[in-house]
């Protein structure tokens, strides 16, 4: 994993003014600076390719917008992404569907391919032995706990291929 990093303006060796701040996550902050925090305008840019530009104070968000990497920009109220009614990925409602016989399994299409043993858990790998999320490119982003290792292993794509279905001997 590599350090964290910073490139930008300073004052007395502290962050100050507008720079960009690298996490260990390949998640980089752009934006202004004060007394060595996250202060004033800025955008956190996700590895998968997601962002999050928000007002900061103190190192805290006050108010921002979160876009999905395919540029889908969420919405707390009037939500109307897949719901009951329409299951569609984003990039299918923008683009259209895919021919007969050319199914879209995921946002991104071709998908990623899923390491033997993992599963796609939609911003990265999840490793079911060691719990460990690791980014598309291979970098840690975090442990799951028993909540998420449950969705994920219920929910998500796998490397595997099971058979479910019909059993003729029952």
């Amino acid at each position: 994993m590599e350090p964290r990093s910073y490139k930008g303006d300073q004052k007395n060796g502290i962050m100050e003014g507008t720079g960009e701040y690298t996490f260990p996550t390949e998640t980089t902050y752009v934006g202004e600076m004060k007394d060595g925090m996250f202060h004033g305008k800025g955008v956190m840019h996700f590895p998968n390719g997601s962002k999050y530009e928000a007002t900061w104070e103190k190192g805290l968000a006050k108010q921002g917008t979160f876009t999905f990497a395919d540029g889908l920009v969420f919405q707390d109220n009037d939500w109307a992404y897949c719901d009951g009614y329409d299951r569609r990925f984003y990039s299918e409602r923008c683009n259209g569907l895919r021919p007969a016989g050319e199914s879209q399994l995921t946002d991104s299409h071709p998908p990623h391919v899923i390491p033997e043993g993992c599963y796609d858990c939609g911003d990265g790998f999840y490793y079911p032995s060691n719990r460990i999320v690791k980014t598309y490119t291979g970098y840690f982003l975090r442990t799951a706990d028993d909540r998420e290792h449950d969705w994920i292993v219920r929910t998500c794509r796998k490397a595997w291929d099971e058979i479910v279905g019909h059993d003729a001997d029952i």
